[in-house]
């Protein structure tokens, strides 16, 4: 205990009980008599943690004054400290050289510091979790320290990161979702993931139908039995070689239309074409393929609310 918390204690006492020993309630900030209760004293310096712990360990130090953990991808400096341009009076070039050499972030943690809140924030904005965050991070200063996209803006770079992580992680999105929480086109986030791609040679596993059909079909508020019918008329579509170069979401997209044009929840192309992000006329062109064997691709045991053969025909 320091000198001046020493003094004090012997300055503040109970009046009716001098010789008590205070007992400090930190929590209220209060200082009282163990014999009668009085308050003799408060606002009290509260030197436990700023929030509640949840820690089992009773023995264990408390660490929540230490701060954030420090971020293995930058140099150690996310410890420092920015200090802005002053504004105002005295906010002129000559006023802000005593404050610039007192800047100890380098270039490059800048940099990265700006993409890892721009990942972060586009992640939120469709609540990924964080081992996505974490994956798109790394991916990003690889890229940045290769610098084999040199002149790309780097919240391009920072959406093509958090599409391959999405896919890397088995949970892909599609481009026009990522565009969607971001302020970049789909055709740059596009090019920044080819170049990614080719000069890190990371692997991209192959995106299919099944990968999308739960989220669709669930934000479709499409009952289990349509979700599996779908994805099963989808791989069996791909399977007997019927949507050749079509793209799985126009696949997926197709299937789920089929599958509920069957049932009794029927969806139209529109409301798909909504949710997929793919066009109306992408959707036709893949169903058209798919409805001459459309008899084959459905599930043995589906029940059919619309006939096979009334299903629609454009």
């Amino acid at each position: 205990m320091s000198g001046s918390s020493k003094n004090h204690h012997r300055q503040v006492c109970c009046p009716q009980h001098p010789d008590a020993p205070l007992i400090e309630d930190y929590r209220a900030g209060d200082m009282v008599c163990p014999e009668c209760g009085l308050v003799v004293g408060d606002r009290v310096v509260d030197v436990g943690s700023e929030w509640r712990t949840f820690s089992n360990d009773k023995d264990s130090k408390d660490m929540s004054r230490v701060g954030d953990a420090e971020n293995s991808l930058l140099s150690g400096s996310d410890l420092s400290t920015i200090i802005e341009r002053p504004s105002g009076p005295g906010g002129d070039d000559s006023g802000f050289a005593k404050f610039s050499n007192r800047k100890s972030m380098n270039s490059a943690d800048r940099v990265l510091i700006g993409a890892f809140r721009e990942i972060a924030t586009m992640a939120d904005r469709i609540n990924l979790p964080k081992n996505i965050v974490d994956r798109s991070n790394k991916l990003f200063k690889q890229v940045y320290e290769s610098k084999s996209l040199k002149g790309r803006a780097n919240d391009a770079i920072s959406a093509a990161c958090l599409y391959i992580a999405c896919r890397q992680e088995g949970v892909p999105r599609t481009f026009k979702e990522i565009c969607a929480i971001s302020r970049i086109s789909k055709k740059e986030i596009g090019r920044c993931f080819k170049l990614i791609v080719k000069n890190l040679e990371t692997s991209v596993d192959v995106i299919t139908s099944g990968d999308f059909m739960s989220r669709f079909c669930s934000n479709l508020d499409l009952p289990n039995s349509v979700q599996k019918a779908a994805t099963y008329i989808a791989r069996k579509a791909v399977d007997i070689d019927l949507v050749a170069g079509k793209s799985p979401i126009s696949v997926a997209a197709a299937a789920i239309y089929m599958a509920s044009q069957a049932s009794a929840e029927r969806k139209s192309q529109k409301e798909i074409s909504e949710i997929a992000g793919v066009a109306e006329v992408t959707i036709r062109q893949s169903y058209k393929l798919m409805h001459p064997k459309a008899a084959q691709l459905f599930p043995p045991d589906f029940k059919f609310y619309i006939p096979v053969e009334e299903l629609p025909t454009f």
